[in-house]
């Protein structure tokens, strides 16, 4: 069987795996180190001019079965660039742009190998590309397997150092039992329904014989246990933290926004596409996991004494926001996506943000030295301030209050009342963590010693990331519109 190709449709992922590829054999022609860093910003860029340009079109799909392959089949496609998938896309490609800036001045601190850094970087992008867009089992799994294997690379990428290489480990070994896991559980929705594509894995299990019911259940559940350690759920979050102090600072807001971004589109494709039918297995599992995961991550966030452990806990507490509106289950399903979506879009630019201001100032480690920033860098400081607002949802944070209200309502609207009253208990915990960083900044420094001020990447990251929370703060509809009409 012979399929055409529809080549604009993979526009985005191709370029970048063209750019990848000549990136590493620049490097191997001693190409400046900037040089490479400004082709792989580039290419992201490309991509994300060819994303535009697909969304300004029509639906597109590749890799099809052809019609009539199963009789009274749909023709069903492997790879499709919607709304939705062109809408993630987006989130990615921007977030990983910002990434990039932030790689710079780590590259050259770290002496590591620029072009390995950047072909591991894009190919990571490549695999987030793929996954928002697949749309059977097979290339979701493929998908989810090239964004996970060049992060442990690029984790323990700084040679020579002991708590990079253990932060590799961990991941490397939770992401094997994870892919394990869920294999595993996609084995048994296989086996139960005898197809891969979701579109027609959801019709199948709607007219389930009772026998197979368990076999289908058991792996619903286990495809979901997979993404919940891909997105840091509770109880699958351990890596996180240990993770994210180990790894080089971009690398870590590549996991925190870029990662989890992609974890949380492919997760929303599997149970809202090929799963709706058993929202009654899942929808309570996800209900449990999204209290679990805000209530611990809130906890533990509380205890954290340094700045990237605290925005590690952080992000398991945002991941049990995101997951909330999926615990309706098949109930109000769409409304419950396009909740978790808005909240995943808002939290890339004001989590991006936070980590750009941190990595800036790589030399603050601890809360405490972040005292002073606004007496010396009294634009940087409000940034980080507005960012730390935006996430504890409070006003002028708009956009973070807008977040969490979408969430509220699409729980309370798909009668999961308990979990909405989960949240505001966790809402007001993640006040005191975030406001207590932000007063630090305006509080006097009892040391002044010399500050080494960010350079021209850094500062562009920065000002981007605040730019687009000033704007979606004043505007959050621009959010929900494009949201409601993507899904």
């Amino acid at each position: 069987m012979i399929q055409g190709i529809d080549y604009a449709a993979i526009a985005p992922p191709l370029i970048l795996a063209v750019a990848a590829i000549g990136l590493l054999l620049a490097d191997a022609f001693d190409v400046p180190r900037r040089v490479l860093s400004l082709l792989s910003a580039g290419s992201l860029l490309a991509a994300l001019t060819a994303v535009i340009a697909l969304a300004s079109g029509d639906r597109r799909a590749t890799f099809c079965l052809p019609d009539g392959l199963r009789s009274g089949g749909p023709r069903s496609c492997s790879y499709v660039a919607d709304d939705f998938t062109l809408l993630f896309q987006g989130i990615v490609l921007g977030a990983a742009v910002v990434v990039v800036l932030l790689s710079l001045r780590e590259i050259t601190d770290s002496k590591m190998p620029v072009g390995e850094y950047h072909f591991l970087l894009l190919s990571a992008v490549i695999g987030a590309l793929a996954l928002v867009a697949a749309r059977d089992l097979v290339l979701l799994v493929v998908a989810l397997e090239t964004l996970s294997l060049p992060v442990f690379a690029l984790t323990a990428l700084r040679r020579y150092d002991g708590t990079a290489s253990e932060a590799a480990l961990k991941l490397f070994l939770v992401s094997v039992v994870s892919t394990a896991i869920m294999l595993f559980g996609i084995s048994l929705v296989y086996g139960a329904t005898g197809a891969m594509h979701l579109d027609r894995i959801a019709p199948a299990l709607s007219r389930l014989p009772a026998s197979l019911d368990p076999v289908a259940s058991v792996g619903s559940f286990l495809v979901l246990a997979g993404f919940a350690f891909k997105v840091a759920a509770v109880p699958f979050h351990f890596w996180a933290p240990d993770v994210y102090q180990g790894a080089p600072l971009p690398v870590a807001a590549f996991l925190s926004v870029v990662s989890k971004a992609a974890g949380f589109a492919g997760l929303a494709i599997v149970l809202a596409l090929g799963l709706p039918a058993y929202g009654h297995v899942w929808g309570p599992v996800i209900a449990v996991l999204a209290a679990l995961t805000m209530t611990l991550g809130n906890l533990l966030a509380l205890r954290q004494r340094t700045a990237i452990r605290l925005l590690a806990w952080s992000s398991v507490a945002q991941s049990g926001y995101m997951l909330a509106p999926l615990a309706v289950g098949s109930h109000r399903l769409p409304e419950a996506v396009a909740a978790t979506t808005a909240y995943v879009a808002l939290y890339a630019v004001m989590n991006m943000g936070a980590f750009a201001v941190v990595i800036a100032y790589h030399r603050r480690r601890t809360l405490d030295d972040y005292r002073g920033l606004a007496r010396r860098s009294p634009a940087t400081a409000a940034a980080l301030a507005f960012f730390l607002i935006c996430l504890a949802g409070l006003p002028p944070g708009v956009m973070g209050l807008f977040a969490k209200v979408v969430v509220f309502r699409a729980a309370v609207a798909g009668g999961v009342t308990w979990l909405a009253v989960v949240m505001a208990i966790n809402t007001v915990i993640g006040l005191y963590y975030y406001l207590a960083w932000a007063v630090r900044l305006f509080t006097p420094s009892p040391s002044d010693e010399h500050e080494v001020a960010p350079g021209p990447p850094a500062r562009a990251a920065i000002i981007a990331t605040a730019a687009g929370a000033i704007v979606l703060s004043a505007a959050p509809q621009i959010v929900l519109q494009t949201v409601s009409q993507a899904t």
